[in-house]
């Protein structure tokens, strides 16, 4: 089976479970697919290449943290059964993907399960690896694996609970994972341990889950949350290791933070003072209907997150990051070819002059030829065609060669097109040097993704009359 063939089989079982599970998103998954049949026909996409992986169609919620910040604890408390293991220890060192099965059974499978299922969020995340750790791709299973559970609580949706951010022998390739998981997630629970409020030891994971997330479009999605804040009630100063961590908030720039209070009841030391654990759990069951609420609210949001990223894709594909850019190298390499052509024509060009000022007898019997139909003539012309043609031509490799190198290859972040390959397409020896689009960008692309990129307003509307009532 072709690329294309296998390509075309992965987008219509997603197009089969989105009618199961959620038909708003079929129109958006429709018009992915015609971003796809234009991109590929330019070659800024492979052909077993899709906007559609780089969307996950299910909502997802992340939980990212230390390794003692109760992540695990939290889920188990949510799903209404124990399905991570829990300790104050890593017990974990992979990424758990868990989302609802119909089987009353809970099951693990390995991370390759995920790696090869375009309804996921992370297929082909295996080659994310491999670009960071070499040889780290083949891997999979030491990094993800996917769980099952038959709880309401996670039907329609995705949970990822990630390993601790901590000395990691597999740092980087866990960051490159998290980083996608973020970019992915439509919700991330951030979780801090109040049993070690010594945030300034954590200047790495501070880093990494804050300083990185401030400046994003899309900043509101992180819910930064204490855990076990119970610890603190033998010297009742919550508000002091709150004000603690708030400040290493401060000091990784995010000023306007704030922290969820939360901790386990079932693992919870008794509170002595009655009225003080009366104080301790309306904060924390107020802080936990928050999470919830907003942890529900991600199976609407994730409608219009799709089609924002549908205008997203058809933006950077009609966009300066995408054909405008093609167009930029191509015009590099016109002006590049140029250059080189009289550079090589030059001496040509000095040796005719050369031979007309001190041999002009036999040049001038070398035009008689050219120009008196002969057959020596006619040789003498096929011959300059060809040299000619020869050094145009090296000088077309030449330069696109050039330019092709400092292309950077397509990264597996966002919508990132592969600007080298849709280059190499359009520079190959057939291609006119002063071509004014690129292959495949004719007038019907151009109106195919226009009109993409309009029909936001009126998707949007669509959801709107669905979960709103704008006329009261």
């Amino acid at each position: 089976m072709s690329q294309s063939s296998k390509h075309a089989t992965r987008t219509d079982s997603l197009e089969t479970h989105l009618k199961r599970e959620n038909p708003l998103l079929l129109e958006p998954l429709a018009e992915f697919r015609r971003l796809d049949r234009i991109a590929h026909r330019m070659g800024l996409l492979a052909s077993n290449e899709s906007f559609t992986r780089r969307v996950p169609w299910w909502p997802v919620v992340s939980l990212l943290g230390t390794f003692s910040a109760g992540k695990s604890s939290f889920i188990n408390s949510y799903l209404g059964t124990t399905l991570q293991r829990t300790g104050n220890q890593a017990v974990d060192d992979r990424f758990s993907v868990i989302c609802y099965s119909e089987d009353a059974e809970p099951r693990t499978l390995p991370g390759s399960a995920l790696d090869a299922d375009l309804r996921f969020p992370f297929y082909r995340i295996s080659g994310d690896i491999e670009d960071v750790a070499a040889g780290e791709g083949r891997r999979i299973n030491n990094y993800l694996q996917l769980k099952t559970c038959n709880s309401e609580q996670i039907r329609g949706k995705i949970l990822l609970d990630s390993p601790g951010f901590d000395a990691d022998s597999q740092r980087s390739a866990t960051l490159q994972i998290t980083d996608r998981i973020i970019d992915l997630s439509d919700l991330v629970l951030v979780f801090f341990d109040a049993r070690h409020p010594e945030p300034g030891a954590m200047r790495d994971t501070l880093q990494h889950l804050v300083t990185s997330t401030i400046n994003r479009d899309d900043a509101s999605k992180f819910l930064f949350i204490l855990n076990q804040i119970d610890t603190t009630a033998g010297e009742d100063n919550p508000e002091d290791v709150v004000a603690a961590w708030q400040r290493a908030l401060a000091s990784a720039g995010l000023t306007a933070g704030r922290f969820l209070r939360i901790y386990d009841e079932n693992a919870a030391e008794t509170i002595a003072d009655e009225s003080l654990a009366a104080r301790f759990k309306a904060k924390k069951d107020e802080d936990i209907a928050e999470i919830h609420r907003r942890m529900k609210g991600v199976e609407v949001d994730r409608a219009y997150r799709v089609v924002e990223l549908m205008t997203g894709a058809a933006d950077t594909l009609a966009g300066d990051a995408g054909v405008g850019r093609l167009k930029s190298y191509l015009r590099k390499w016109r002006q590049r070819t140029l250059i080189y052509d009289a550079l090589m024509l030059l001496p040509i060009v000095l040796a005719c002059g050369a031979a007309f000022i001190w041999a002009h007898g036999v040049a001038m019997g070398v035009v008689d030829r050219v120009f008196g139909n002969t057959v020596s003539g006619w040789v003498i012309v096929a011959v300059a065609v060809v040299v000619l043609g020869a050094l145009h031509y090296t000088s077309r490799s030449l330069a696109a060669n050039q330019i092709a190198r400092r292309i950077e290859p397509a990264s597996q972040q966002a919508f990132s097109l592969d600007l080298r390959r849709a280059f190499r397409r359009n520079t190959r020896w057939w291609r006119g040097l002063f071509s004014l689009q690129p292959k495949g960008w004719h007038i019907l692309a151009r109106r195919r993704v226009a009109k993409i990129r309009d029909k936001q307003e009126t998707m949007v509307r669509r959801l709107n009359d669905r979960f709103t009532q704008p006329s009261g």
